[in-house]
Order: C-alpha cells, then sequence, then structure tokens
C-alpha cells in the first residue's frame, strides 16, 4: 500500500499540467489592477492639463484683453471653453479670485468648495477683481467621476459627495494698468 501512494506521489510530481493557470490565477489581478490604474491615471493627467491649459489661456486672455473686471461669469465660460474636455464644465466648475498683497502675503484658504453635480452652482465664494498693478490668485476647482471608481485607482481617490473627486488648478497674474 505504501509502495502504491508513494508511486502515485511521485508520478504527481513529475506532471507539469497547470502550472500555467497557476501562473495566470496569480498574475491575472495583478495586471488587471495595473490597467486599470494606468487608464485612470491616464485620464486624471489629461483632464488635469486641460483645466491648467483652460485657466492659463483664460488668465492669459485677461492679461493682455479687455480694460474692464471680468465678470464671474465671464471668466469660467473662458476657463471652459479652453479646457474643453472636462465633462460638465460650467455646471462643475468653481472659481476662486483674489487679490494678493506681495508685502504682506498671505495664501488663500486651504479649503476648497468644489460644486457637486445635485445642485445648482453655489454663490461665488471669493471672485474679487483688483484694480491694476494688482497681483490676483485664481483658482479653480472641478469634480469629476472617476473613470473605473470601483477598481484600481478609481477606488483609492480621496472622493467627495456624490462619490466625485475634485481636481484643483492655481495660477496668479498681475493687473497692468491700462
Amino acid at each position: 500500500m505504501i509502495r502504491i501512494v508513494k508511486k502515485s506521489l511521485r508520478r504527481l510530481r513529475r506532471q507539469e499540467d497547470g502550472t500555467a493557470t497557476l501562473e495566470f490565477a496569480i498574475m491575472f489581478p495583478m495586471f488587471v489592477f495595473m490597467l486599470l490604474s494606468g487608464v485612470e491615471i491616464g485620464m486624471i493627467n489629461f483632464r488635469h492639463s486641460l483645466l491648467e491649459r483652460g485657466l492659463d489661456m483664460a488668465v492669459r486672455d485677461l492679461r493682455i484683453g479687455p480694460t474692464f473686471a471680468p465678470s464671474h461669469g465671464d471668466l469660467k465660460e473662458s476657463v471652459c471653453t479652453y479646457a474643453g474636455f472636462i465633462p460638465d464644465c460650467m455646471t462643475n466648475l468653481k472659481l476662486e479670485m483674489l487679490p494678493v498683497d506681495m508685502r504682506n502675503y498671505s495664501a488663500m484658504p486651504g479649503d476648497t468648495d468644489c460644486t457637486d453635480k445635485a445642485e445648482e452652482v453655489s454663490p461665488v465664494r471669493n471672485f474679487r477683481a483688483g484694480g491694476a498693478n494688482t497681483t490676483m490668485v485664481l483658482r479653480a476647482c472641478v469634480k469629476f467621476d472617476p473613470v473605473f471608481p470601483l477598481s484600481g485607482l478609481g477606488k483609492d481617490l480621496a472622493t467627495q459627495d456624490g462619490g466625485q473627486a475634485a481636481m484643483i488648478a492655481t495660477t496668479a497674474y498681475v493687473q497692468e494698468p491700462r
């Protein structure tokens, strides 16, 4: 009896059937996680670079453009037009603009309140257009839905109400005298 058990165990040890299946079962979830995370971070970088570009182009228009102080709606529309690929930009974009005293600098408040899709756009938080030779800081915040919210990097994003993540871009400019 012992000889039969030893013989069958020796035969089982020599067989290599199923080794590829075992490697696949171990490695496949890691590859899927990496693939989904790569797509998610790619979309986040793409949207963030478009938000940065939209904000920079809108500020460029402010610096070389009109002689009047911009309204919140006009600036928001300009950022959304230049950004292009931000879903539902006019609803999800929050702008905050403050004049900055360069001799007594104080940073913008750290808490950024983005809009929520379920709510109407909240009133302007701080949007004060400055006078000539005033340094202005402009912060834009957009909420977005992760591409894969239940797996990969999308699951680990810091989300706010409604499962949306926030993306923030900040820029500064000087209003030239006219």
